[in-house]
């Protein structure tokens, strides 16, 4: 990845990719769960709380991680289910399918895999199978042959393992290969060696598909863009282009929302019913009521909260404020840390002026406040319900509720003044010597 950060915490739809995975894994409600870090991974650690962390002190292989787990899952008798970070597209219906078959018939496998048939077999490691369809043996690409590179049949890593077996299958793993590693794959054949069976559960190729580089990492956020999209337009939202349009992971959408072209959604958005978002606005961590309307070039920062009917219109930007039903800030605006009740109109170019430099203080305008254009609000301030603001002024004391405010110096007009002031800068000119 040539990157600082570690890999898994490389985000898509707005959220590392081991967070999708874990969302996954939680899902099934697990006994118990752990993630396994290397030896720098205090990132991963802090990004997957509370889910509790191993930590695999040298890179040795798939196998010598697993065994890093012991200390969590000693004692633990259940399936052992062993997923990879970076994978997050897996289905709980297609783990659900693993477990399932790990606890079949007469004499239940040992060992569950999940395989997949990529369009290009590459490097993965391929599935031998037996003639009765079992899971004979894993060989790495290293490892195989000409004829074995030649199966489709792909080893995902994926694999649910009988925890009663788990550890002393991995006491079993030898490190002679070609890499020098403790390969995962090899507990197949240490189970087979027992006597025991093992299986293959086959997913679509698309549901494997890992981040192994930034080319890899565009492939999955495309990916998952489609499936958002889908999955809103199925849910009853109106998408005018949707290949233009950006969700979240966590990105809810009420019934009749039409989103149009170019609209980027980061975490936490929720949007009422009836909406409109127009084009070129960006939305992250904000509420959005019933039949607002948002945007084009609309900025909703974290903590901001649009009520029924609002409307928020051309280059304005919201952090931390709500802004009441059926109340209107249609263009140039910036409100920070305000509360602005029902129906009020905030006019172009209003700001409130939220930081000093030291601390942030708030803004609260009530029902029915006019704010008229290119004021400033000088926080912490309050206007009443009511209240009448003209344009051009800078308030800095509250204004009661039904008062109007004016905080702008008084006009004068000097009759003939501007033809005198033309007159005399034109004579300095003609005086001045080049």
């Amino acid at each position: 990845m040539k990157s600082d950060r570690p890999k898994v915490l490389n985000p898509i739809a707005g959220f590392p990719l081991i967070s999708h995975v874990l969302k996954t894994v939680q899902s099934l409600k697990p006994a118990r769960l752990v993630v396994v870090v290397g030896p720098d991974g205090e990132a991963v650690t802090r990004a997957v709380k509370p889910a509790p962390t191993a930590i695999q002190h040298e890179r040795l292989g798939t196998g010598d991680a697993a065994k890093a787990a012991r200390s969590v899952l000693r004692g633990f008798a259940g399936d052992v289910l062993v997923i990879y970070g970076d994978s997050p597209f897996l289905t709980p219906a297609t783990l659900k399918k693993m477990i399932r078959r790990r606890r079949s018939g007469a004499k239940p496998p040992a060992v569950v895999v999940l395989g997949f048939r990529p369009t290009d077999p590459a490097r993965y490691g391929r599935l031998l199978l037996g003639p009765d369809g079992g899971l004979e043996r894993i060989v790495e690409w290293l490892e195989a042959s000409a004829e074995e590179r030649a199966i489709d049949l792909c080893n995902s890593g994926v694999m649910v393992i009988d925890g009663k077996r788990l550890f002393g299958f991995l006491d079993k793993i030898s490190n002679r290969n070609a890499k020098g590693e403790y390969y995962l794959t090899d507990l197949v054949g240490i189970a087979r060696g027992r006597g025991l069976t093992a299986a293959v559960i086959e997913a679509p190729a698309d549901e494997l598909l890992g981040v192994d580089s930034r080319e890899g990492l565009a492939r999955a956020e495309a990916l998952m863009q489609s499936r958002l999209r889908a999955r809103a337009m199925e849910d009853g939202a109106t998408l005018v282009a949707p290949e233009t349009v950006f969700f979240a992971a966590d990105t809810r959408l009420g019934r009749d929302v039409t989103i149009h072209p170019h609209v980027v959604f980061g975490p936490g958005v929720s949007v009422g019913d009836n909406t409109e978002i127009r084009s070129f606005s960006h939305l992250e961590g904000a509420v959005i009521g019933e039949g607002a309307l948002v945007g084009p070039f609309a900025r909703l920062r974290p903590g901001t909260r649009v009520g029924a009917g609002a409307h928020i219109g051309n280059f304005v930007e919201l952090k931390a404020t709500s802004l009441g039903a059926g109340a209107k800030a249609n263009h140039l605006a910036y409100l920070g840390d305000a509360s602005i009740g029902a129906k009020a109109n905030i006019g172009a170019g209003t700001i409130t002026c939220n930081y000093d430099g030291v601390t942030k203080s708030r803004t609260e305008i009530g029902a029915g406040a006019f704010v008229g254009s290119n004021s400033t609000l000088v926080a912490p301030i309050r206007l009443g319900s009511g209240a009448y603001v003209t344009a051009g002024s800078v308030i800095t004391e509250d204004v009661e509720s039904d008062a109007m405010a004016f905080g702008r110096a008084r006009q004068v007009a000097k009759p003939g003044r501007a033809r005198a002031y033309r007159a005399a800068r034109v004579a300095a000119k003609g005086s001045r010597k080049d």
